[in-house]
């Protein structure tokens, strides 16, 4: 080996080209995925020991950049490192300065079980605990980001579907940990409810990744939820992400979008109806003028029937008859046709021959007058 052919290098010399090196040959940002084996706080900056169970690398996050990122992960916590490569000539040492730090989707489920089986186990998450949303709400409040195409798409649905809804607007910070703030914000709102008149509240944000809705997994966070004045509806990314704040809420539904629908009436919906039910009005009025139209003809009839003409009439008429059948049976009439009554001195009818003695005087009445006779002798 020729020594005099080979390259010379100071140590600063070599560190130096080992720095130029990696700044032309290595990606100025990249991901890194990793788990924290060993996390501290020196001097205002956070330093990370990130592994994957082979291999190990140390990441810092300068006190500068450490107050713009919201989540503080912890020893064992997974998580996905935006960054870019450190390297110090003086001690050839090698580090990940962290431009951006989230959580992995395993420390979110992991966070997510945790909660979810802690509040389960207090009755926080039970079917039976979640209330009927309010038919027509007078007043709403809307929880998200201010201004988001989430926000933008709520208030044009709940514009179409009932705009005599008035809609309270509460900006909150949806992306991060941003839990704290949120929960401030539930306590200071709570307190206003009735003076606004708010019946129900909606959390809602926008599509992401599972990890942005991570600050949704908070315990007091959802405990706040648990325990608020007022119906919750939750709008949280799409349709397959569950939270634990969707578990507590009164009612969940897939997208913010879908909130609005399931809060607020639908116009048209309730147009119909009013529709169909001055029809059925309309119909019953109908039949109940017919109804009682005839009810009145009948009772006219029964008036008719009833009146003091036809009821003296009717007596008249009854009295006709009776004095007929009398006259029909009077004596007078037997009289007429040769038959006598016969009586006794005291004007008593003889019915028998057991009524009479010999020698009785006896009085005999006929069709024009009477006579006395005595009896001679009963046969």
């Amino acid at each position: 080996m020729n020594i005099d052919s080979l390259p010379n290098y100071s140590v600063r010399e070599l560190n130096k080209a080992i720095g130029t090196l990696l700044e032309r040959g290595f990606a100025p940002r990249f991901l890194l995925t990793a788990s924290v084996s060993k996390s501290q706080l020196k001097k205002g900056h956070l330093w990370l020991s990130l592994s994957d169970g082979e291999a190990s690398i140390t990441a810092v996050v300068w006190s500068s950049q450490l107050q713009k990122i919201a989540f503080r992960p912890s020893e064992g916590d997974g998580i996905v490192v935006v960054g870019k490569l450190n390297f110090w000539e003086l001690r050839a040492n090698l580090v990940v300065q962290v431009l951006d730090l989230r959580p992995s989707i395993s420390t979110v489920l992991r966070q997510f079980e945790i909660v979810k089986a802690l509040l389960l186990k207090e009755g926080l998450i039970d079917v039976g605990r979640r209330r009927a949303l309010p038919g027509y709400p007078k007043s709403i409040g809307i929880l998200t980001s201010v201004p988001s195409s989430a926000l933008s798409d709520m208030l044009r649905t709940a514009k179409e579907r009932w705009p005599l809804t008035r809609l309270f607007i509460i900006p909150i910070s949806v992306q991060g940990s941003g839990a704290k703030k949120i929960q401030s914000v539930l306590k200071s709102l709570s307190s206003s409810l009735k003076v606004l008149a708010i019946e129900a509240i909606v959390i809602a944000r926008g599509g992401g990744s599972r990890e942005d809705l991570m600050s949704f997994d908070n315990e007091e966070l959802c405990r706040e939820l648990a325990h608020f004045p007022v119906p919750v509806v939750t709008g949280l990314g799409h349709e397959d992400d569950l939270t634990v704040a969707d578990l507590v809420a009164d009612h969940r539904a897939a997208t913010p979008t879908a909130a609005i629908v399931d809060l607020l009436p639908s116009l048209k919906t309730a147009q119909d109806n009013c529709l169909q039910r001055r029809e059925r009005l309309n119909d019953y009025f109908i039949w109940l003028i017919r109804r009682e139209r005839q009810r009145l003809l009948d009772r006219t009839k029964v008036w008719e029937i009833q009146s003091p003409v036809s009821l003296i009439q009717k007596k008249r008429e009854t009295l006709i008859q009776k004095y007929q059948l009398l006259k029909a049976l009077s004596p007078e009439r037997w009289l007429s046709r040769g038959f006598s009554i016969v009586r006794n001195c005291f004007g008593r009818p003889i019915h028998s021959i057991h009524d009479i003695a010999e020698q009785e005087k006896l009085i005999i009445q006929l069709s024009d007058g009477h006579f006395d006779s005595r009896v001679d002798k009963i046969h």
